[in-house]
C-alpha cells in the first residue's frame, strides 16, 4: 500500500521552493482552471466557459478542479494551485475569452504560455505527458548527479561528513551486520537498498577490507 514514506519520497524527489510539484499521473488534481472576473456578468461568462473546458478534459479522463470560491482574490489562487502542485493551471478572465484564448501554467518548469481555446484540451492532454516525462528526467539526473562510486575508508568518511554533502554512496560491502553496524557508528550512514541491476561486481568491503561480491548503496537519514 501507499505508506507516509511514500509521500515524504514524493515531495522530497520533486517538491522545491514554492511547495509541491506532483506528477501528473499522481496528482489529485492534474489541470486546475481558475476564473478571473469582477463583475457578476463577467462571473457568469466565465465560469460558463471555465466548466465547459473542465467537462472536455473530464471525457478525456482528466482530473480537474475549477477554483470557483469567490472569498479569495485570483493571486491567492494562483499560489494555493502553486503550492499543492497542480501540473497545469489554466487562466481565464474576460479578455481572454474575448481573444478566444486561455493562459496555460505548467509548474514544472515554472513556465505561462498563452493558448487558443481551439484545440486547448487536446494540447493541455498532450502537455500533462510532457511534463510527466520532464520530472521524470528531472529526477533521474538529480539522483544519478547525487550517488558516488566511493573506495576508500577516508572518501566514505569524507563524503558522509557533514561538508560532503553524502547523497547515495556505492560502496563495498562484505555482507555482515557487524560491518554495517560499525559503519553506521562511525559515520551514521546505513545500507539503503541492495541494487538489484548490479553486475556483482567483486571488490573489498570500504571499511576492513575482506572480500566483498557487490556494492551497495549507503545513505545518511535525515
Amino acid at each position: 500500500g501507499v505508506s507516509t514514506r511514500l509521500i515524504g519520497a514524493l515531495i522530497m524527489a520533486h517538491g522545491d521552493a514554492n511547495g509541491l510539484r506532483l506528477p501528473p499521473r499522481l496528482a489529485p488534481h492534474q489541470v486546475g482552471i481558475i476564473p478571473i472576473y469582477k463583475t457578476d456578468d463577467q462571473r457568469n461568462d466565465v465560469l460558463s466557459v471555465a466548466n465547459q473546458i473542465a467537462d472536455d478534459l473530464r471525457a478525456k479522463g482528466i482530473r480537474v478542479k475549477v477554483e470557483d470560491r469567490d472569498t479569495v482574490r485570483p493571486g491567492f489562487k494562483f499560489n494555493e494551485a502553486e503550492l499543492r502542485g497542480i501540473p497545469v493551471r489554466v487562466e481565464l478572465g474576460p479578455r481572454d475569452i474575448e481573444q478566444g484564448n486561455v493562459v496555460v501554467f505548467r509548474r514544472d518548469l515554472g513556465e505561462k504560455e498563452t493558448m487558443s481555446r481551439d484545440g486547448v484540451v487536446e494540447r493541455i492532454t498532450a502537455l500533462l505527458d510532457v511534463i510527466q516525462a520532464t520530472m521524470f528526467r528531472q529526477a533521474i539526473a538529480f539522483r544519478d548527479e547525487n550517488t558516488h562510486r566511493v573506495d576508500t575508508w577516508d572518501d566514505f568518511k569524507a563524503r558522509t561528513s557533514v561538508e560532503g554533502g553524502c547523497g547515495f554512496l556505492l560502496a563495498h560491502w562484505d555482507g555482515t551486520s557487524e560491518t554495517e553496524t560499525r559503519i553506521n557508528e562511525e559515520t551514521k550512514a546505513t545500507i539503503r537498498c541492495i541494487p538489484l541491476d548490479d553486475d556483482h561486481e567483486e571488490g573489498k568491503d570500504i571499511l576492513t577490507g575482506k572480500p566483498s561480491k557487490r556494492r551497495v548503496i549507503f545513505a545518511k537519514a535525515y
